[in-house]
């Protein structure tokens, strides 16, 4: 990364929309196979599969190292603070201020990813000062193509993302919401 990026706080806890977005703990350990480990998450995302607890100690692990180097924060969705409910990600890239989000089975249809992702863009838009985050999704994945557009976000006209992980190649497209429009 470019050394004009700004550092990440060392701990971050942000709410709003009804939810408390916070760090990761070693007390989340256990439950993060129950949130990850699914069929979904394997397909639509590039989260392990199978992710069970030597999988959670590695994206702990991770997740600290990417914030110490300030290019990313991965925060868990939960309604009080307690008991994580899913994940979501923002990520500083070359294209733009990413965000990412997985909401755990036993907890999708609440709006949890759309009101995670709202307080995310939130976060990026007054505290790091862009103007400007997007979400990156395959255009099949219904579900993400809803919480894009739920939250406010519209498709760019920039050319599909273009690869293969996991074995099968993927095409995202590339979501924006601007700090202009996540006002109105």
């Amino acid at each position: 990364m470019s050394s004009t990026t700004s550092s990440l706080p060392e701990r971050i806890e942000l709410s709003g929309e009804g939810l408390i977005l916070r760090d990761w703990t070693e007390a989340d350990l256990a439950a993060m196979p129950e949130l990850f480990d699914h069929p979904d998450i394997a397909y639509w995302t590039p989260i392990v599969s199978p992710f069970d607890e030597a999988a959670a100690r590695a994206r702990l692990d991770r997740d600290r190292q990417l914030r110490a180097e300030g290019t990313t924060i991965l925060l868990a969705i939960t309604l009080d603070g307690g008991a994580p409910l899913g994940e979501v990600m923002l990520r500083r890239a070359p294209e733009g201020t990413e965000l990412g989000y997985a909401v755990g089975p036993a907890h999708r249809g609440q709006g949890l990813a759309i009101r995670a992702v709202r307080v995310m863009a939130a976060y990026a838009f007054e505290q790091l000062g862009v103007d400007q985050v997007i979400l990156e999704l395959e255009a099949d994945n219904a579900a993400s193509v809803a919480v894009a557009t739920k939250a406010g976000f519209s498709l760019l006209d920039v050319p599909l993302i273009e690869g293969q992980e996991k074995g099968r190649p993927y095409a995202l497209q590339t979501w924006g919401l601007n700090l202009t429009r996540s006002r109105s």
